[in-house]
């Protein structure tokens, strides 16, 4: 079972894959926004490639919950996925990912330049890895 996490940005789509047994994120690396069918078909691509069984895509839900213009965006990238493949597609919440995802580079005291190339890859990782530990905890729940 191996999971593709994507941050889906204006330019450019941060992607991240788990391990097989779904407990570790890591990147990939980062595709430059095209058409909207390219971009699907590289998603595509990289889901046989990896021989992915779900597909979860950052939703950039806004502080009070609702969605703006951009979460629309990306619902409407969602539906083109589901047309284009025959994966189950969720979505996740992704408030906080990229500042998150700016603090940990600056800890790690990585230049702007490395930053802005690292950003959207290590907010897909921090999405996913948030959806993964979700279902392990949602396991042990269920265990007790």
């Amino acid at each position: 079972m191996r999971i593709l996490a994507l941050d889906v940005g204006e330019k450019r789509i941060g992607v991240a894959i788990s391990d097989e047994l779904g407990w570790i994120a890591q990147g990939l690396p980062t595709l430059k926004r095209q058409t909207k069918d390219r971009d699907t078909c590289a998603i595509a691509n990289v889901a046989e490639e990896k021989c992915v069984t779900e597909i979860v895509v950052g939703m950039p839900v806004s502080l009070d919950g609702s969605l703006g213009k951009k979460a629309r965006e990306v619902a409407g990238f969602v539906e083109g996925l589901k047309r284009r493949l025959r994966l189950p597609i969720k979505v996740w919440d992704e408030r906080f990912t990229s500042v998150q995802a700016e603090r940990v580079m600056l800890e790690a005291d990585l230049s702007r330049k490395k930053r802005k190339k690292k950003i959207d890859q290590l907010s897909a990782q921090l999405i996913l890895q948030s959806y993964l530990d979700s279902r392990i905890k949602s396991c042990h729940c269920e265990e007790q």
